[in-house]
């Protein structure tokens, strides 16, 4: 392969500015008719313009107001919709405090959060209209339970108030004169996130609007995203990541088209057919291991890689035949295709290259909730593979060195961040708070890695990760991941350390669930593991000593994740 990476023209945005919701708001009322989101419902595909968008946030906003939630908590849960979105902005333009939750919770651990946070409401999607029939009856906070697709067939109690009734409210005290306030505070909080975990370990993140529209205005200085993009949503919208990319996309007028579920993901993509995508690493290797396997199928492997070698050599002497020569692989996503923001995870660079050589451009990121997430992504008119990309302007970024070097000398340790995207703080979690806040301020990521000579940044893996050798040597586990992605007989993967039975000693062991499509039907086990075990030990030659892989498990069964697709790892024994 041909490891060239081209870089692009740098989009200036000297008028684009974003200091609270009000300006955002004034963002979509400027899109008039334009499509602002295509998406199911009822299994029908419908749309919605930008001025019908913006009249349901106000009407939200109004909605709220009527209903004295001012000043309120209000809680949103359920799949990606206009409404949904509606309803988070028209909370932070009343002066609402929004609180978005994960639809994959239990509804025990709901009913929880929102008794820990005093929500007073709730608005949700239709998948939950049966679900919370006893939490009605039953919860100590909240007041008003709005379902956005009223379809119960039960009748409603008191505490019940359809999303339509919501927005009844609101035009009635449109009508009688309701404007936005003016933001006063942009440091007030207005938002309540809870972090992936149990009830007893996740923390509640509070932020404010200077967070969330710091980070949204660095993402537009930052990214290649322009006003004639289709995106297609395929991430949870609760998800401080994909949120931050929709409000984004909101200001430049782009046409967001919804996924309605993730086993529709490329029927949707020949539909929508976007020129981009915000997407986690598990969805681009899925994506690429989707290629090859359709290329083996017809026989056309080969001729793909000559292809690829061929491009790789046109395009060094300016040459570009990427559209023509690897048409059928595009069209398998719509045939549009252009560019990719990928985060969330760490992402194998070689991954980059490929797509690179399809004529798809990938982007990689980084960024955690309590950053509002933004923290860094590689520019797309200089770019560096490998790298998550130099700090976007809300921020700054420091490394507190651990003591270890990179071969080139620079310092590694813990990845630090200050600035305006930065949390106010966890709600009621002063231990916490002083646990991830240095004494002179700054944020701990929790994260590893180092800064290059321009300041672009490397993650090498997580603290609360690191597997720790009896000869004190650190082994990031999502190093050696990095280079199992590489093998085809590998689904997925978790490196943990083994402590052997008869000492001290930590054995490095590759959890793995094969890619049973690889093997001949009715391999058995001992096959199957014997192969991947060769293919492993093919590996080991490239990593030094003290970071090979030793031991290997096979499981029948793929690994449980968060509802961004990372492995739970505290989850593999």
């Amino acid at each position: 392969m041909n490891k060239k990476l081209s870089n692009r023209k740098r989009i200036e945005r000297p008028d684009l500015r974003i200091w609270d919701v009000n300006d955002l708001l004034s963002y979509i009322s400027s899109h008039g008719d334009k499509t602002a989101y295509r998406y199911f419902e009822n299994d029908r595909l419908k749309e919605m313009t930008y001025s019908k968008f913006y009249k349901m946030t106000m009407s939200v906003a109004a909605g709220f107001n009527k209903m004295g939630l001012v000043g309120r908590r209000v809680a949103v849960i359920g799949d990606t919709s206009p409404q949904w979105l509606a309803t988070y902005i028209g909370a932070l333009a009343s002066g609402t405090v929004i609180i978005p939750m994960d639809k994959e919770l239990a509804i025990s651990e709901i009913e929880k959060f929102l008794e820990q946070v005093d929500a007073d409401a709730i608005v949700y999607s239709k998948s939950f209209n049966e679900k919370f029939i006893s939490t009605i009856s039953s919860h100590p906070t909240v007041k008003y339970f709005i379902p956005i697709s009223a379809e119960y067939g039960e009748e409603f109690n008191s505490k019940v108030l359809p999303f339509a009734t919501l927005l009844e409210y609101g035009e009635e005290n449109l009508a009688q004169g309701y404007k936005v306030p003016i933001v006063k505070n942009r440091e007030e909080m207005c938002e309540m996130l809870f972090t992936s975990g149990t009830t007893g370990t996740s923390k509640c993140v509070m932020l404010c609007q200077k967070n969330i529209f710091s980070a949204v205005e660095s993402a537009l200085a930052s990214v290649c995203f322009v006003s004639d993009d289709v995106v297609m949503s395929v991430l949870p919208v609760h998800h401080t990541y994909e949120l931050m990319c929709l409000l984004a996309e909101l200001v430049l007028g782009i046409t967001t088209c919804i996924n309605d579920s993730l086993r529709h993901v490329m029927k949707n993509l020949s539909l929508f057919k976007p020129t981009g995508l915000v997407l986690v690493p598990l969805f681009l290797n899925t994506m690429y291991r989707k290629i090859w396997s359709e290329a083996e199928k017809s026989g056309r492997d080969k001729v793909l890689r000559t292809g690829m070698k061929l491009s790789g050599n046109l395009r060094k002497v300016g040459i570009d035949v990427r559209g023509k020569l690897f048409k059928s692989v595009t069209e398998a996503f719509g045939g549009r295709l252009d560019h990719i923001i990928c985060g969330g995870a760490k992402l194998n660079p070689e991954i980059v290259y490929a797509f690179e050589e399809f004529g798809i451009s990938v982007f990689e990121g980084f960024g955690i909730t309590e950053c509002s997430p933004l923290v860094s992504v590689d520019r797309y008119y200089n770019r560096r593979p490998g790298s998550i990309g130099p700090s976007v302007p809300a921020c700054q970024v420091r490394i507190d060195p651990n003591g270890e070097q990179t071969e080139e000398g620079y310092a590694m340790g813990e990845i630090q961040v200050k600035g305006d995207n930065v949390m106010l703080g966890y709600y009621n979690n002063e231990e916490a708070n002083a646990e991830v806040f240095t004494d002179d301020g700054w944020f701990r990521t929790g994260d590893v890695g180092y800064l290059d000579a321009d300041r672009y940044i490397y993650i090498t893996g997580r603290i609360k990760f690191v597997i720790v050798l009896e000869n004190g040597k650190n082994v990031f586990p999502e190093e050696i991941e990095e280079y199992l992605e590489t093998i085809d007989t590998i689904s997925e993967s978790c490196v943990i350390g083994r402590k052997a039975a008869d000492s001290d000693s930590i054995i490095l062991t590759a959890v793995v669930y094969p890619n049973f499509a690889k093997f001949a039907k009715g391999a058995s086990d001992d096959e199957i593991k014997e192969t991947i075990r060769r293919e492993i030990n093919a590996v080991n030659k490239k990593l030094p000593t003290f970071k090979q892989i030793k031991a290997v498990e096979i499981r029948k069964t793929e690994f449980e994740k968060t509802t961004t697709k990372k492995i739970k790892r505290q989850l593999v024994k």
